[in-house]
């Protein structure tokens, strides 16, 4: 039997594995939480319901709903997605293979207001190791956050870099922090560079020199996890064609990550096309 994992698990998400489940293909459902749906305490707008209903028993009736049709619903932080033969999907927990993958995270987490990150990005700052470790072989890096997904990243990198640091931001670490990786605490002032990334400058006036800064605050975002796989990214979100196909194939994408009206409505309709392209893709193979 056929598997496909969907990241997330909103109206998009759920909406695809009611039918993806329902086609006989093994649907596993990841996600950290209930997403921005569960913190709306009134929805009014949506199609079927005379009396508002909260957010949060909308999604929970969702996910029930998949549940019934034979949907795994795992609670876990998905870290990232790697692709060798097979969909590879990478949690805090665990790790999952599939033959395809839907993206249903919502919209990606905000970048860090901090002076000097957008006018280096790309050349010093960047948002994904696996992608890009590579240009920083030997070299002194630092990885930006403080959790699971800021570990995973800088897992990543260690074979391949010189050095890696994780930078906190001036807030607690609230994963494990691996064997061989530094941590600083401080809370930065600004990333300095001219034509590349030179280093860090910390609110107590102290710099650090670092040849590269990898961006992983909080879970990893919607772009984020298509970016490890290669697939196209417009700016904060992921491109799609009219199948919800995104340029890798098997890779799809639904609900706000792909731009748009950011309505439950429009959720529902791309996870369910998403889910019935799914299942024509996986039975062509």
């Amino acid at each position: 039997m056929p598997t496909v994992v969907i990241i997330g698990k909103g109206p998009a998400g759920i909406s695809a594995a009611l039918y993806t489940s329902r086609a006989n293909v093994n649907t596993i459902v990841i996600g950290k939480d209930e997403g921005a749906l569960a913190r709306a305490s009134k929805i009014e707008n949506y199609y079927g319901f005379e009396k508002p209903i909260d957010g949060r028993q909308l999604v929970r009736q969702g996910i029930a709903q998949a549940i019934n049709t034979g949907a795994q619903v795992i609670d876990d932080e998905v870290v990232g997605i790697a692709y060798d033969e097979k969909f590879v999907v990478k949690t805090k927990d665990g790790q999952y293979e599939s033959d395809a993958v839907l993206i249903a995270t919502g919209t990606s987490r905000t970048t860090p207001r901090i002076k000097g990150i957008r006018e280096l990005e790309g050349i010093g700052i960047s948002y994904c190791a696996i992608c890009d470790a590579f240009f920083y072989r030997g070299k002194n890096v630092a990885v930006m956050g403080n959790g699971e997904y800021a570990v995973h990243e800088a897992l990543e990198l260690k074979p391949i870099v010189g050095s890696v640091t994780i930078l906190t931001d001036g807030k607690p670490m609230e994963a494990e922090v691996p064997e061989g990786v530094e941590v600083v605490d401080k809370e930065i002032e600004a990333f300095e560079g001219n034509d590349v990334l030179e280093g860090v400058l910390f609110k107590d006036g102290t710099r650090i020199p670092f040849s590269g800064v990898f961006i992983a605050i909080g879970v990893a975002g919607s772009t984020d996890l298509a970016r490890k796989v290669g697939a196209i990214i417009d700016g904060n979100r992921i491109v799609v064609d009219e199948n919800m196909a995104t340029s890798i194939p098997g890779l799809y994408a639904a609900g706000d990550c792909t731009g748009g009206l950011l309505q439950i409505a429009k959720a529902v309709y791309e996870g369910a096309k998403a889910g019935t392209e799914i299942v024509k893709f996986l039975r062509s193979k």
